[in-house]
């Protein structure tokens, strides 16, 4: 059963909150509020706060700029740093029109159209990410450098790993927030961390993720660190990813799982698998948004940049893990998580649902090295490769309709804009390497 406004209201009085901030992403997932006190909390749950759209990202024109917040009252939560007087609360929000209709540049409300799609066939998705980060000192103004504060490793401890203590208030921080943590770790490079939480429905999963990414770089600030979801940072190590878990369920059962079928594996999960690899190409501008993303889209490094599937094998795009039952789904691997998550799984999941519509059938599965093979291997089973560039992402964007409708026509359109500047951005910049290279040789 949901929240209800008394609920909160009842909330925020017994926990003698004071703020609250109204939450939204804009299209390119960065965190956005608008803080009210508590007086003003009735009219915020009525969905009568207005706020200026025209100074969001890829919102709309300066003419028609006003725009309404409503708040989902199940994502209300408590924020475990509390000021001197008073606590401070949060509320993830929808944007709306004044006519009263959800905002077609809204990512939460697009994502939840993509939900209201699956639901027509019976379906909801579960999804659980595995997001990367590093942590880094910052100099004496506090701007974050890149000297890491540890020489650990995967699964690596103190002393080794220094950030174990703020990787512990992390913890500790989502857990009052709601959050159920399932892992914290070291991952392979020195600086680089990875926390998990249990997966949920795709919409609260989004929120869960906005959140997490705002409170592990809140607690890593109060430890004197730098915390960044940048993907690849630093050359010639691992960058951080963002391996999303996926599972579709109906009327309760994971359709996923069929215990009669190959490796119990149903059709629905495969014709699912073939989507994801069908429109791989296509929703990697989403998943993947940053000229940096495709930095860490390379071979050698543990990226996932080849077009397969496998059961186990964790060098193509999809793997199966071994769980099988309740817990059968999928690991797309190629996300990194400087994405937006309402668009992220928004493409997710229109991919594998026009996978189960259309009877997609993926290939047979790679169980090799696919990091080993030559072309020639590669070109025998038919694995194609990611984009290589944001640029030649945007390309496959615009030659896949699947993903846009998945987007709308309002978002594909400035989501494209957006992404099509930062790459001429980087196009005209002459960076350090080709200074060094051909300054003096040419």
């Amino acid at each position: 059963m949901g929240m209800t406004k008394a609920d909160v209201m009842g909330m925020v009085k017994e926990s003698r909150v004071k703020f609250i901030r109204l939450q939204f992403t804009d299209l390119s997932g960065q965190l956005k509020n608008v803080a009210i006190t508590t007086e003003q909390l009735p009219k915020a749950l009525d969905g009568e706060l207005m706020f200026d759209g025209s100074s969001i990202e890829g919102f709309v024109r300066i003419e028609e700029s006003d725009m309404y917040l409503r708040p989902d009252l199940n994502s209300f939560a408590i924020f475990p740093f509390r000021p001197q007087e008073g606590g401070i609360a949060r509320l993830m929000c929808d944007v709306y029109t004044p006519e009263g209709e959800p905002f077609a540049g809204c990512p939460r409300s697009q994502l939840q159209r993509m939900i209201a799609l699956a639901e027509k066939e019976g379906y909801s998705m579960n999804c659980g990410p595995e997001a990367e980060f590093f942590m880094f000192h910052t100099d004496g103004n506090g701007a974050p450098t890149l000297h890491t504060h540890d020489q650990g490793g995967y699964f690596d401890l103190a002393p080794t790993d220094l950030g174990e203590n703020a990787r512990s208030d992390m913890v500790l921080s989502l857990e009052q927030m709601g959050l159920e943590i399932e892992a914290s770790h070291h991952e392979v490079a020195p600086g680089q961390h990875e926390i998990d939480f249990k997966y949920s429905d795709a919409l609260r999963t989004a929120d869960d993720l906005s959140t997490f990414r705002f409170v592990v770089r809140t607690v890593a600030q109060r430890h004197g660190l730098y915390a960044t979801f940048m993907p690849k940072p630093i050359a010639h190590i691992n960058g951080s990813g963002m391996h999303t878990h996926l599972s579709l369920f109906k009327g309760g059962s994971n359709v996923f799982h069929d215990p009669d079928a190959p490796e119990e594996l149903s059709q629905e999960m495969l014709y699912f698998i073939g989507g994801l690899l069908e429109h791989a190409r296509g929703y990697t501008a989403v998943t993947n948004p940053l000229v940096n993303s495709y930095k860490r889209l390379v071979p050698g490094y543990e990226a996932p940049v080849y077009i397969a599937w496998s059961h186990r094998n964790r060098s193509p795009l999809v793997r199966v893990p071994a769980r099988r039952g309740i817990g059968t789904r999928v690991e797309l691997r190629s996300p990194d998580p400087s994405c937006n998550p309402y668009l992220a799984f928004a493409v997710m999941l229109r991919a594998g649902l026009d996978g189960i519509e259309k009877k997609i059938n993926p290939p047979d599965p790679v169980n090799l090295n696919i990091y080993t093979m030559t072309d020639e291997e590669k070109a025998l089973h038919q694995i194609n490769s990611l984009p290589g560039t944001l640029y030649e992402a945007i390309l496959a964007l615009d030659a896949d309709p699947i993903i846009q409708e998945a987007l709308g026509e309002h978002i594909y359109d400035r989501f494209r804009e957006g992404r099509m500047a930062e790459w001429l951005d980087y196009r005209i910049q002459v960076h350090d390497w080709e200074v060094k290279q051909y300054l003096a040789r040419f």
